[in-house]
């Protein structure tokens, strides 16, 4: 009994999802480039698409999508304290698929959304990582619907050439702290 219902709903989520692909026939090409996004698929595309639409002009700016679909960080201050950076309530199915694709993020090899998944990691924690990183794909996605272009993979390794003086002197501070002398020098 429960293996037939199994069949059962495997059957009515193919329909379903022909059915969708039918009807996104004609934006294609829009859903493939969204799922270049690292942590990103078809599916997500599908979420993303039927949440905030074709038409960018509703929101003007990825920062108001953002805190529209729940992904900014909360700034409730009082008397110059912090009280909680707590994220506010958003659209759920947008904010739930968000967080799964972030997590897909921090999975995927050779990529920015990684990097940028474990720099937020081990600092805030993952939950926390999560957030950042779906908000940092939906800023992505807004751009990627609004102006018509593909995603631009920075690399994994974006962080270390933005700053390379920066990540010297960290390792270098780690090697030190395990008991190593260093003394650097230039490469020819």
């Amino acid at each position: 009994m429960l293996l037939r219902q199994s069949e059962f709903l495997d059957r009515e989520i193919g329909r379903i999802e022909a059915e969708i692909r039918e009807r996104l026939a004609p934006r294609q090409e829009l859903v493939d480039r969204l799922a270049e996004i690292p942590g990103f698929g078809e599916v997500t595309a599908w979420t993303i698409l039927a949440e905030i639409g074709f038409d960018m002009t509703v929101f003007r700016t990825p920062e108001r999508l953002c805190s529209w679909a729940g992904m900014c960080p909360g700034n409730r201050k009082s008397a110059g304290k912090r009280k909680s950076g707590k994220t506010r309530k958003g659209n759920r199915w947008l904010r739930r698929g968000l967080t799964q694709t972030g997590l897909a993020a921090s999975n995927s090899k050779n990529s920015y959304m990684r990097s940028f998944y474990w720099r937020i990691a081990a600092r805030r924690g993952a939950k926390k990582a999560r957030i950042a990183v779906g908000r940092k794909q939906l800023i992505v996605a807004f751009f990627v619907i609004r102006d018509g272009v593909h995603y631009r993979e920075p690399g994994p390794d974006y962080f270390d050439r933005r700053q390379p003086e920066k990540t010297r002197n960290q390792l270098v501070k780690r090697l030190e702290n395990l008991g190593f002398k260093v003394s650097l020098e230039a490469a020819a």
